[in-house]
This record gives C-alpha cells, structure tokens and sequence, in this order.
C-alpha cells in the first residue's frame, strides 16, 4: 500500500472512531426498564430462535446533546455474540433533533417512533427490534443500548444498507453518544 493510501486509511479510521472521543459528559441516556449493568427482564428477550421473551424495546430518554445535533440514531449491539463479528439488535436512524425518548415498545410498534425515522434491518433479518436471545448456558452477554448525537439530519444511506455500513456512517457523523450497557443470560 503506497503511502498515501496509507494515510488517507488512516484518517478514514479516525474519522470512524472520532465519536468515542468526542462524546459529552453531560449527554445521558436513561431507562425505566433496562440499567447499567443490570440484567434485562424477559420481557426485552427476543420471541423466536429458541427465545420466549416478549420482545419489548425499553423506553429510553436522553438529555443534553452535544451542541449541533441535528438528528439521532440508536443501537443496540451484543458484542459478545458467538459470531466473530457480535449481534445487531437494532438500528433506527434519522430521528429528528428535538427527540428526547422513545417509549417501551417502540422498536417494534412504528407509530411509537416519530415517522421520518427508519429502521436498518438487524441480525435477526427483521427491520425492527430483536431482543436478546444469547445461547443457552454462555456467560451473560452485554448488551449496547446507544443513542448517537449526529451533525447531519439525514444519514445519506443506500436502500438496504447493511449494520455495518450504517455503524460507519453514524461514527463518520457523530458529535457523541450516551450508553447504557446491560446484560442478559439464559
């Protein structure tokens, strides 16, 4: 690889990476369901594979974006999945800027999640949320409930995009983000 292209791959990573570092202390995220590093409840445990959960999304609420968020997006992403690539549980992006929460349930009911919002088809194959559903008997997975704080109001995404391409596209225009990271095991 020439230099150049060396440098530019380089600066393409941290221009993805730049949201970690960039992230507000005073920009929270909150539930009434989930907590950190708490354990989910059956009911958010994915209803299908093997799961008998209800498949409810938690309400989360928000507080105190970094200055220029012009809209949102939120994920919710096991790391620990047995993939080698973790689990996408769901992505919604383009929520508008003024969009403080979102109640229970609203991964899976549209008409709870404001309309020029979309959703990015997750690991499960569905454009909705996907609770968790860790194999039987693994040590508790955790479980990424973000919500990203971007400089842009639309995500410029193909029809179809993958998870990972609108993971990339959210870092390359995130002023921050604000997490909560529980966890599930069966």
């Amino acid at each position: 690889m020439s230099l150049l292209k060396s440098l530019a791959f380089t600066s393409l990573l941290a221009l993805a990476s730049s949201c970690a570092s960039s992230a507000s202390n005073s920009f929270v995220l909150s539930s009434a369901d989930i907590a950190e590093g708490q354990a989910m409840s059956l009911k958010q445990e994915f209803n299908g594979f093997d799961g008998k959960g209800e498949n409810l999304c938690p309400a989360l609420s928000w507080s105190q974006p970094p200055a220029g968020t012009k809209s949102f997006a939120i994920t919710v992403y096991d790391p620990d999945a047995p993939t080698g690539s973790g689990w996408w549980h769901y992505l919604l992006v383009d929520l508008p800027a003024d969009t403080r929460s979102l109640p229970q349930g609203f991964g899976t009911k549209p008409e709870l999640r404001p309309a020029q919002s979309h959703e990015i088809r997750n690991d499960y194959g569905q454009l909705a949320y996907g609770g968790p559903c860790p194999p039987k008997g693994d040590k508790p997975h955790r479980y990424f409930f973000t919500v990203h704080a971007l400089k842009v109001d639309k995500l410029a995404l193909p029809p179809g995009a993958s998870a990972a391409l609108t993971g990339f596209m959210i870092n390359a225009n995130c002023l921050g983000k604000a997490s909560i990271v529980s966890v599930y095991g069966r």
